[in-house]
């Protein structure tokens, strides 16, 4: 069955599985990040956000997604809407400030230091909800955030992502990352529900070479969407047509042939890890692919991609001993 599929057939069951109109529904997910604490942190805190937009203009429902406000005020906004609480000081500050009120959002609450004599520090997880997570950083900077506040931010957005990243360009990055693994773990559940059917007796030889074709229009599907919802959040709107295009330029421009065929030099037991190795690694690269071509307006060049290739084989590998010792062990 997937043998027989051509490319007009795999891109119309593919492109039947696209739905432009949720990516346009998710750029417009409303949000608000609180930003309270020392004003003139807030202010640069506010413009960093804000910068990298096109022609260096602002757009207003960008401005109005970042919210001041003293800690025991009362909301102007929903409560709904709230992702996170990011509290800004200089040393010291954090003992005077009185963050319990926020507490009753229920939402992460990040109280940022800034002391450029003092080593950066954080959670390595990200806050719970309703509590505060202390942090150290020596500037605020994308550079100086990138690491765990970014991703903490990000993570606390969770379902507004899209949103996030359209209207803070800094985040971008970010964003993308977790979309990419996200989607790399929703492909990895899709070949491994279908190498399990390839591997149960009758069953298997009814139903494997439909499940192995509809894994490959699924998994397509979901790297095709993936791409889509990073260039929304980099601005751009969905287009299908230039995505498609995209699509085997990033997979094939990283050696991803060679990739599958060492991942699939396992042992026949190890079929149902390789399948899910294989389909995982391919999305991380495909999202990381065109996340630095939007980056930087140019593909990798040949020691980057080696490079990612090489760690997401790692990855991909370590991933596949693991699940066939769970296997063999049950």
């Amino acid at each position: 069955m997937a043998s027989a599929l051509g490319a007009r057939d795999l891109y119309r069951l593919v492109r039947q599985g696209i739905d432009v109109k949720a990516v346009n529904a998710n750029v417009r997910k409303p949000f608000r990040f609180l930003l309270c604490g020392d004003s003139g942190l807030i202010a640069q805190m506010r413009a960093m956000l804000l910068s990298g937009h096109a022609d260096d203009s602002i757009p207003l429902d960008a401005a109005a997604c970042l919210e001041t406000i003293p800690p025991n005020a009362p909301l102007i906004t929903s409560p709904t809407e709230v992702r996170v609480v990011i509290f800004l000081g200089h040393p010291g500050d954090r003992e005077g400030a009185n963050l319990e009120p926020l507490k009753t959002l229920r939402v992460p609450i990040l109280a940022l230091t800034i002391d450029a004599q003092d080593v950066v520090s954080g959670p390595a997880t990200m806050p719970a909800p309703g509590t505060v997570g202390d942090y150290v950083v020596n500037a605020i900077t994308k550079e100086a955030l990138k690491g765990r506040v970014f991703t903490h931010i990000v993570e606390a957005s969770k379902g507004v992502e899209i949103a996030v990243g359209r209207r803070l360009p800094p985040l971008r990055e970010t964003v993308a990352a977790k979309l990419t693994r996200d989607a790399a773990n929703n492909s990895l559940k899709v070949a491994l529900a279908s190498a399990l059917f390839d591997h149960i007796p009758v069953v298997g030889v009814v139903l494997g070479a439909f499940a192995s074709a509809g894994d490959m229009v699924a998994i397509t599907g979901l790297q095709m969407m993936l791409l889509l919802h990073i260039e929304a959040t980099y601005g751009k709107d969905p287009d299908v047509q230039r995505m498609w295009k995209l699509l085997p330029v990033i997979g094939g421009g990283f050696g991803w042939r060679t990739l599958a065929r060492e991942l699939a030099g396992f042992v026949p037991v190890a079929g149902i890890a390789i399948k899910g190795a294989i389909a995982y690694a391919g999305t991380i690269v495909v999202g990381e692919g065109v996340t630095f071509f939007l980056e930087h307006g140019s593909y990798m060049s040949k020691a980057q991609a080696a490079q990612l290739y090489d760690r997401t084989k790692d990855d991909a590998l370590r991933f596949a001993r693991d699940l066939i010792l769970r296997i063999r062990k049950k």
